[in-house]
């Protein structure tokens, strides 16, 4: 075990997002099953020691004594004694999904370092409304705790809300701002959900928990269905979709792993039992980048714990709070008490052009129309030439706001570039377009081209839209001397291995090696694996 400060875990902080969505495909995909073994003398051992961290201490006082509660000073270990869940051990579908995390150590403790800044706020929370804290790992099968997580579902941040879930539990979703990445209000949400859910399955958490990934109403048609055959109706009886049938497994192979991760050899980083940040109310809006300065941070560093912010300040009709960490709050808070409301934003005077629009002036400027109106008291949209209009800019260059939405879509497509032949070409949306049209038209995957864009397959596309489309370079015409010599091959997969290693190898496309062995693309390979490859045996990379 070792344990990290604040200071080291502000360190983290900077260097575990900006792979995007890549989690998702972090996601464990366990193939393998076998029995695990009885606890043995030190596991029991190891046991003792946690309870020994959670006694009580009786203190004397000359009218009375006090009998107060120590918690353990760790997190895992508070974890550890709150814990209420049968984890079904024995259960084979849970051993199934056991298995691939002992196997994958550094995989656990990637997903448990990117939750030192929110474990902490999102343990105590299930502590204080009295719900399992096993639901507090929730968000390690969700997302593996990246804030700016985002699936093809549409799904977004640490606890992974649909646009009309997140909408129908309060959390605010526009330009500025998505409530479904901000770690209080969709904790706040998640917890009031799971609990609505256990009330509705007449306290069945484990249905609750299904639930939450399948919908209430998929569960309760399953429900019905045992009850008609008189079968029985817990949560390992249903019938469910088949990603939810390894959802509640995952959350409680992930529990026993947490609860008894010496007896699986397994060193999880120790998590500091004390608040890593604190809300601070800022009652306006406020550059990002200039709070960072004011708190002595990085950009990145405030971006993480306020992910829900999407641009380069926060939202102007909030929420006006920031999440500042514990120790620079004092500084944040003093040097926040100095600055008039006023200047907590830079301010343009732009003078309107012939041709102009309030829409253009606004992407110019990366702001919105209604933020315009109400900054210069417009009634609607007529604007002329001469016009002078003042408007909120970033205090910094674009490039400060390395978390921001528009910045972390820059990054995907410089990692693109970087890594793949493909070339770079834009397409404007038309009216009438959909996803599937314009892939088909340049001949690419409807989810690889909503990834491009940062978007996903089933997100509305407005026209005008402007879309990045990462096209194969064109193959020149083959002389007779030059045709392709395609060959069906085998290939077994060794320590390493990744889909786009094995097709830059072999000048073949991820899509076909998926195609071919009718694998999906969030799957892990395994060493030894067989894949069935068509190549044309004169473009084989060494």
């Amino acid at each position: 075990m070792f344990s990290i400060n604040h200071s080291a875990r502000l360190s983290l902080l900077s260097v575990f997002i900006l792979s995007g969505c890549q989690n998702l495909a972090e996601k464990p995909d366990q193939t393998t099953s076998e029995s695990v073994s009885q606890k043995t003398e030190k596991t029991q051992l190891t046991e003792s020691k946690y309870q020994s961290e959670s006694k009580l201490v009786v203190s004397t006082n000359t009218s009375e004594s006090t009998v107060e509660e120590q918690q353990p000073q760790n997190l895992w270990n508070l974890t550890r004694t709150h814990m209420q869940l049968d984890l079904h051990t024995n259960n084979a579908r849970v051993q199934q999904q056991l298995n691939w995390y002992k196997k994958h150590p550094k995989y656990i403790k990637r997903v448990v370092n990117r939750a030192q800044p929110y474990y902490h706020h999102i343990l105590h929370e299930a502590i204080k409304r009295d719900i399992p804290v096993e639901l507090a790992l929730l968000p390690i099968v969700e997302s593996a705790f990246d804030p700016f997580a985002y699936s093809h579902g549409r799904a977004a941040g640490l606890w992974q809300f649909i646009p009309s879930t997140g909408k129908h539990f309060g959390l605010k979703q526009n330009w500025w701002y998505d409530g479904r990445r901000d770690v209080l209000r969709s904790t706040d949400a998640a917890y009031t959900y799971l609990s609505q859910l256990n009330k509705r399955f007449n306290g069945d958490w484990l249905l609750a928990v299904a639930a939450y990934n399948a919908g209430g109403g998929n569960v309760s048609l399953a429900v019905k269905r045992n009850k008609r055959v008189s079968k029985p109706i817990d949560f390992w009886s249903l019938k469910l979709p088949k990603e939810t049938m390894a959802y509640v497994p995952k959350l409680l192979a992930i529990s026993e792993l947490i609860k008894n991760s010496e007896k699986y050899g397994i060193e999880l980083p120790e998590i500091e039992n004390t608040a890593y940040f604190t809300a601070v109310e800022t009652d306006s809006q406020i550059d990002l980048a200039q709070a960072a300065e004011m708190a002595d941070i990085t950009t990145k560093e405030l971006y993480l714990l306020n992910p829900g912010f999407n641009r380069w300040a926060t939202d102007p009709d909030g929420p006006h709070e920031l999440l500042i960490p514990v120790g620079k709050t004092k500084k944040f808070k003093a040097a926040l008490s100095q600055l008039p409301q006023d200047q907590r934003v830079h301010w343009t005077r732009y003078k309107v052009k012939s041709g102009d629009s309030l829409i253009v002036i606004a992407k110019k400027f990366d702001t919105t129309v209604s933020h315009i109106k109400r900054s210069n008291k417009l009634h609607n949209d007529n604007i002329r030439a001469g016009q002078s209009l003042m408007i909120s800019t970033a205090s910094q260059n674009s490039s400060e706001y390395a978390l921001s939405q528009q910045q972390r879509h820059a990054h995907k497509q410089k990692v693109i570039a970087r890594t793949t032949d493909r070339h770079e070409q834009y397409y404007t949306v038309q009216a009438g377009d959909s996803f599937w049209k314009i892939a088909n038209k340049y001949q690419v995957g409807v989810r690889q081209l909503a990834r491009w864009n940062s978007m996903a397959p089933g997100d509305p596309l407005r026209a005008g839209k402007r879309l990045v489309i990462w096209s194969k370079p064109q193959q020149t015409a083959l002389s007779s001397s030059d045709r392709q010599i395609i060959r069906k091959i085998g290939y077994k997969v060794r320590s390493g291995d990744s889909l786009y290693r094995i097709a830059n190898k072999f000048n073949v496309r991820v899509s076909d090696i998926l195609q071919w062995n009718k694998l999906k693309k969030d799957r892990y390979l395994k060493p030894g694996q067989q894949l069935t490859l068509y190549v044309d045996v004169t473009r084989i990379n060494s």
